[in-house]
């Protein structure tokens, strides 16, 4: 296959995105690019200054653009909640949803309002709710439902007895585990939705090394001018753009012929960057056993099921 771009995105005109983390990074680029596409765009994000501005360069660079800013904090599920509120009022099915938002290997365990370690419960506990609160929107679609996840999954490991990492936290190996709960959560929402016939198309995708704030904000926050420095430094080499790094999620999310369960990701060393393709899924996250168990535990944790 030659090399997809952004030139590739079918007509998405009539349908909606909703993309959470959408103010910066890889979600304003997916977010550009749907709207470019012709596509309705919800930027869902807990920073109204950088939404409004998010919202003006997306209108600045498509003048018909429909795009506007909803507020949800991901570290909240009652502002989860009230934000998958607004939209069931509304009514209006959504056709893509892109779960982005995300928080890396933060040096110091923090928690959310509910008290779940901040990484597992912002990157993935919150997407699953949310994903469960707008089913029926969702359900009507037929949607894409798209989860993000890293080529960290590949070191994480669920841990069961101690999701929340309440003993021995350590940043990467908690972040690891959020990112491979984000891919068994797609896998395991593709078995579902065939087995009960929700019509979802359930996929996951990664962006690679890409040179987004998401270090700035996570190990590099706080830590010593050596590796404030040092960071940069790698990401320029190993890594590509924003803009290359979100090409994974529109593949996943628009292009025609896309079954339930894959994966997307780049093609080049390491799946670091390059063109985007199918990406390397390791055994552990199409676990049925494991990816059974974290569903429940997730229901559980959040309060929210799905139907």
């Amino acid at each position: 296959m030659a090399t997809w771009t952004t030139k590739e995105i079918p007509n998405q005109f009539g349908k909606l995105a909703v993309i959470s983390g959408a103010t910066g990074g890889l979600g304003l680029e997916t977010a550009l690019s749907l709207a470019g596409a012709g596509a309705e765009v919800i930027l869902a994000g807990r920073n109204l200054t950088k939404g409004r501005n998010a919202e003006r360069l997306i209108r600045d660079r498509y003048k018909e653009a429909k795009v506007r800013f909803e507020m949800v904090d991901l570290a909240s599920l009652a502002s989860v909640a009230d934000f998958a509120n607004r939209m069931l009022m509304a009514g209006r099915p959504i056709d893509i949803l892109v779960n982005n938002a995300g928080l890396m290997a933060l040096r110091k365990r923090e928690t959310t309002t509910d008290g779940f370690e901040m990484q597992f419960g912002t990157n993935y506990l919150s997407h699953f709710a949310l994903t469960a609160r707008l089913l029926p929107l969702l359900k009507t679609a037929k949607a894409r439902v798209v989860q993000l996840s890293s080529i960290a999954h590949r070191s994480g490991r669920i841990a069961l007895d101690d999701l929340n990492y309440k003993q021995g936290y350590k940043p990467f190996p908690v972040y690891s585990q959020s990112k491979l709960a984000m891919l068994m959560f797609a896998i395991e929402l593709d078995r579902k939705s065939k087995a009960k016939g929700w019509g979802l198309t359930s996929v996951a995708a990664h962006p690679g090394f890409a040179k987004t704030d998401l270090v700035a904000n996570g190990p590099a926050l706080g830590a010593n001018a050596l590796v404030r420095t040092a960071i940069p430094m790698m990401v320029g080499p190993l890594g590509h753009s924003a803009a290359a790094g979100a090409l994974p999620t529109l593949m996943a999310a628009t292009m025609s012929g896309v079954t339930g369960g894959q994966y997307f990701g780049p093609q080049g060393w390491n799946e670091f960057k390059g063109p985007p393709g199918p990406g390397k899924i390791e055994a552990r996250a199409s676990d049925p056993k494991i990816s059974a168990k974290l569903w429940t535990a997730s229901e559980e944790m959040t309060g929210v099921a799905f139907e």
